[in-house]
């Protein structure tokens, strides 16, 4: 990690939004213990509203393990003129509640995280850009050993899930299509590790996960039971604060650092994925070559790339927020263009194209 320049004091308003940011972080500090924080790249003096060569810095969520940090690192793109603080969450429903409370500027998440996250009609955010990505080891999972070899199977079962993240979504859709509704199992909304602590310790019947905490199943021989990855469209969303879209040079750094992410995944497919496999094994604790698999595997079923918002993109998402309002958990009418922005799209097609 880079050395960080001392910086400039920061002129009335940003002191203000930081004081603001710190007294927030306090309040979720019970819903983000396990984030790790990290710094990468630099900043200057005040810049030209670009976001390059200013004092701006993007605190920036990541799910599961920090990968466009590393993605960055990787490909010699994270030499940012402004700077960068990622914290490392469990799923992309803490990134938006930190985001709603002033503890983080930008979440990166599946389209379910801001449904709820808007739920109450008071949104502070806006989804300004939308990552294609592939939808696999998003799964419904059984311990070893276990009897159930399929969805129908879940009647009365005990079924641990991620509450409010694309697991909710896909649990929920995969009992319907095996004829099931959500009342017809014992649904208990865990945290992935410890979703995986109770399948191992038979105190679920089932989990449904995604990312590690499905890899991490798998290591300790559970077996597939239903997927979603047919089921999940692929958009994963970033979303900032209306603060951060408030100012020029914070809007101009986040289409250059997405753009930079863009460009990493590029780098990576352009015959250096031996290489990258090395850097995901290390952080997801998984063999190099099963880590080669995964990322291969993924860039074949959908390759990864940074794109503006789109009305299909917001009709996706639409969709996702009806299906929970048919369940019960979103209690009012949703209409999710309300917290979508093209805000950032101008300015994001350009560093795309630089």
């Amino acid at each position: 990690m880079k050395g960080i320049i001392r910086m400039p004091r920061p002129p009335a308003r940003s002191r203000s939004r930081h004081a603001r940011a710190r007294t927030a972080l306090a309040a979720v500090v019970a819903l983000t213990a396990g984030a790790l924080s990290a710094c990468g790249g630099t900043a200057g003096a005040d810049g030209d509203g670009d976001g390059k060569g200013s004092s701006v810095t993007l605190r920036v969520g990541a799910t599961g393990w920090k990968e466009e940090e590393a993605l960055l690192k990787f490909a010699h793109l994270d030499d940012t003129p402004y700077q960068v603080k990622w914290s490392l969450f469990q799923g992309g429903d803490r990134q938006l509640e930190a985001v709603r409370a002033g503890a983080l500027d930008v979440a990166s998440s599946s389209e379910i995280p801001p449904v709820f996250a808007a739920a109450d009609g008071k949104p502070n955010f806006k989804v300004v850009a939308v990552r294609r990505g592939n939808t696999l080891n998003q799964e419904v999972v059984a311990p070893k050993g276990s009897s159930i070899t399929s969805m129908s199977q879940l009647r009365g079962k005990k079924v641990g899930y991620v509450k409010n993240t694309t697991a909710h979504y896909f649990l929920y859709e995969l009992l319907k299509r095996a004829g099931l509704g959500w009342d017809d199992i014992e649904a208990a909304p865990l945290d992935p590790d410890k979703g995986i602590a109770a399948l191992n310790g038979g105190s679920i019947d089932a989990f449904a996960g995604y990312g590690n905490a499905v890899i991490t199943a798998h290591q300790r021989g559970a077996r597939t039971i239903g997927s979603g990855k047919d089921i999940l469209s692929g958009n994963f969303l970033w979303t900032a604060s209306d603060d951060t879209l408030g100012g020029a040079a914070e809007r101009g750094a986040l289409a250059d650092l997405l753009a930079r992410i863009d460009k990493a995944y590029a780098y990576v497919r352009d015959g250096r994925q031996k290489e990258y496999a090395k850097v995901m094994a290390a952080a997801t604790h998984q063999p190099v070559d099963q880590a080669l698999e995964e990322f291969t595997e993924g860039q074949a079923q959908r390759r990864t790339g940074i794109r503006p918002v789109s009305p299909g993109a917001t009709a996706s998402e639409q969709k996702v927020a009806d299906a929970f309002g048919d369940l019960g958990a979103v209690k009012r009418k949703l209409t999710v263009s309300e917290f979508w922005s093209d805000r950032l799209s101008a300015r994001l097609r350009k560093a795309l194209a630089s």
